[in-house]
């Protein structure tokens, strides 16, 4: 085999109390797909992150092209032709899709007086789009976009610098199917004109589709290393976790006729055919599936007081709810982790204490001052009841890894015990072991009643943990599913809008 592109050997990185990479060794090869799996904490972002210029290890040696090199920032990483897509996406939102894309790298004209060319980067990011089978104007803003889109474009700004290794760290969370088997096919293109692909995901089934190779950290260190025809679902968990992994064993349906969250009438897009109506009874979990754009996040921000309705009523637990603000929801009982945890389900500077009692601060009062040893009591209950893996409750939470991350999003509303729960993406970017784990959290609170709303783009998700699902399409539901009627078929069916 050729000399590696990229080889690290040694590496380790120290943050407070956590020894996040442990003498890791890796090598990475020219025109290959490597996967780097692992549990949510087992240190593969803070590698991929040192790899790319945004930390710089304790300990370690890095060659690129058999050349000891150190990387002290991310433009020194691109300069080495390293370009890193990070999960939690990185764009400007106030600026075009043209203007993320160059953001830093814009072509210039006229030398002397150094102008972006404007015409120039419009036709390069056309060319990009066209790469990503993207219909988008390069002027639109990236705030205009949806999550999905603005993944591709996070895509786009690598292409674009010509990288010759790329590390995607998570890209499919927020991708429909369509849009991640054009995904795949970019990665076989690129690998076939000697990029190497470096490929993060919690996603077995996709890992064990497009590797090459299989790498897999456990606890900060190498656990193990995959070749092609030795990767299977049973292998990767067991490098993974270092113990049988639980299942999640569905329960059956508990038949209840107690109405906890009645949609009537509601339009939330003057896109929308027809009105929106459905129920969600207490004790189980309705699946809510559609494709990017067609209108399910819109939808829970509307109940969630987020986002303002065209028309419509909304009952919870019988009554008719007032929900125009996110105050009056949590009051009326209703809670939502959203689907960008980082932007809009977490103060990431804050510790976790404050995270988890910020909603239920009111709580903690006595004479207008806060309550600290409550707060204390309840945020380590919380986090031992939802296994968040911190050495400290006032660690900032930005330390944390994305699947703690998450618990201490569903910690902070489970805490204040709601009637109705929202989740979007309630999963993206979890590890197997905190899925499983999440997926336990939910089915505790459906035997104590609440009624669930999950949104979920992972079908195999949708089709494992619902007792019904409602499928939307352009701002209205297109149809309901029985859980004797559930099937990938069926579902995608009505996404599209055949009914």
């Amino acid at each position: 085999m050729t000399s590696p592109l990229l080889e690290a050997r040694g590496i380790h990185k120290w943050f407070p109390g956590v020894h996040a990479v442990n003498a890791v060794d890796i090598m990475f090869h020219a025109g290959e797909v490597v996967a780097v799996i692992g549990e949510n904490g087992a240190g593969k972002s803070t590698l991929m992150r040192i790899i790319g210029g945004v930390y710089q290890p304790d300990a370690g040696e890095i060659r690129v092209d058999g050349e000891v090199v150190t990387i002290p920032s991310v433009a020194r990483a691109t300069d080495l032709g390293i370009a890193f897509i990070h999960q939690e996406l990185n764009l400007a939102s106030n600026l075009s899709v043209s203007a993320n894309i160059y953001l830093g790298r814009e072509p210039r004209k006229f030398k002397p007086l150094n102008f972006i060319d404007s015409q120039q980067m419009t036709t390069q990011t056309k060319e990009i789009l066209s790469q990503l089978s993207l219909d988008l104007s390069p002027n639109i803003l990236v705030e205009n976009l949806s999550i999905g889109q603005q993944q591709m474009v996070e895509i786009g700004k690598a292409l674009s610098q010509k990288a010759r290794l790329i590390i995607m760290d998570e890209p499919t969370s927020s991708l429909t199917q369509h849009e991640t088997n054009h995904l795949f096919e970019l990665i076989r293109t690129l690998k076939s004109s000697g990029v190497c692909i470096v490929y993060i995901s919690h996603r077995l089934a996709e890992v064990n589709q497009i590797a090459d190779r299989v790498l897999v950290l456990r606890d900060g260190k190498n656990s193990g290393e995959l070749a092609r025809e030795e990767v299977t679902h049973d292998q990767m968990v067991s490098l993974m976790v270092g113990r049988e992994l639980k299942q999640y064993q569905q329960r059956q349906i508990q038949q209840t006729c107690k109405p906890m969250l009645e949609i009537c009438d509601l339009v939330i897009s003057e896109l929308a055919t027809k009105p929106i109506n459905f129920t969600i009874y207490a004790g189980e979990v309705v699946g809510m599936f559609g494709l990017v754009g067609a209108g399910r996040t819109e939808l829970a921000e509307a109940i969630f007081g987020v986002r303002e309705t065209i028309s419509g009523t909304i009952k919870v637990d019988n009554q008719e709810a007032d929900l125009e603000t996110p105050r009056q929801a949590i009051e009326a009982g209703v809670a939502m982790v959203p689907e960008d945890r980082r932007v809009y389900g977490l103060i990431v500077e804050s510790s976790v204490c404050d995270n988890i009692t910020l909603p239920s601060l009111n709580c903690y009062q006595w004479a207008k001052f806060i309550r600290e040893k409550e707060t204390k009591r309840v945020t380590k209950q919380m986090v031992e009841d939802l296994n968040v893996r911190t050495t400290n409750i006032f660690n900032n939470v930005e330390t944390l890894s994305g699947g703690n991350q998450q618990k201490v999003v569903l910690a902070k509303w489970l805490s204040l015990a709601p009637r109705v729960l929202l989740l979007d993406e309630p999963t993206r970017g979890v590890d197997v072991m905190s899925k499983s784990e999440i997926y336990q959290l939910i089915e505790n609170m459906v035997s104590q009643e609440v009624a669930i709303l999950m949104i979920s783009s992972d079908l195999e998700e949708i089709l494992r943990i619902s007792d019904r699902v409602l499928v939307m399409h352009e701002g209205t539901l297109t149809g309901e599913l029985q859980r004797e009627e559930l099937s990938e078929e069926a579902i995608m069916k009505l996404a599209t809008g055949k009914q």
